[in-house]
């Protein structure tokens, strides 16, 4: 039976699991943010691969339970998460480069271009870490999954990203608190989509 995803639920549960492991969650996605920013991006994939991989493991209940150094581990797909990051970084950016050009609606087509190109993404790290695909495959993956309910992965991809922005109003330092809590809700809907006691699911309905 497929299941249902309900967006205020999604919400809370995210949020309880970030609350749940809040200082593992925070001092990881901070070593994440600064490793990121300091190899001007060159580890960003890596860094996201180990923090879903921290983020899974505590959704699923892992024992032993994932630690902050677990984080590394995110190295083991580094060449996948890296070509994943360059295309993304690529795509968005020539896309919006080119329909920016279109006249009077040109900015606002491509700013809902970059945040419908996300949406479609939200799961490829999910599908490298959890399923072990490679990049096209998760990419492939990744844009089914989301497709047949784009809407409802819309809305819950924009709050997500809207929580984790929050921490930019205390001068940027707070980001290191809000960020993981996107990433947190992330999880619980992946996890919603693909059990983890299943192979493989079906996409799911929306209420």
């Amino acid at each position: 039976m497929q299941p249902n995803i309900d967006i205020a639920d999604v919400l809370r549960r995210g949020f309880n699991l970030y609350k749940e492991n809040i200082t593992t969650l925070i001092i990881a996605g901070l070593l994440a943010m600064v490793i990121s920013a300091a190899t001007v991006g060159i580890l960003a994939g890596p860094m996201l691969a180990g923090l879903v991989m921290i983020t899974l493991g505590l959704a699923d209940r892992k024992d032993p339970k994932p630690e902050v150094g677990d984080l590394f581990k995110g190295f083991t797909f580094f060449v996948p998460t890296l070509v994943f990051v360059i295309l993304a970084v690529v795509a968005q950016l020539l896309g919006q480069a080119i329909l920016k050009f279109l006249p009077v609606i040109g900015s606002l087509v491509s700013g809902l271009y970059a945040v419908s190109l996300n949406t479609v993404l939200m799961f490829v790290v999910f599908y490298i870490v959890d399923r072990k695909m490679d990049v096209v495959a998760a990419i492939q993956k990744s844009f089914e999954t989301v497709k047949a309910n784009f809407w409802i992965f819309l809305a819950i991809n924009i709050l997500a990203g809207v929580i984790s922005a929050l921490g930019v109003i205390a001068c940027g330092i707070g980001v290191v608190v809000t960020a993981p809590i996107g990433a947190a809700i992330l999880t619980v809907v992946y996890r919603d989509v693909h059990p983890i006691d299943t192979q493989d699911s079906a996409t799911p309905t929306v209420n």
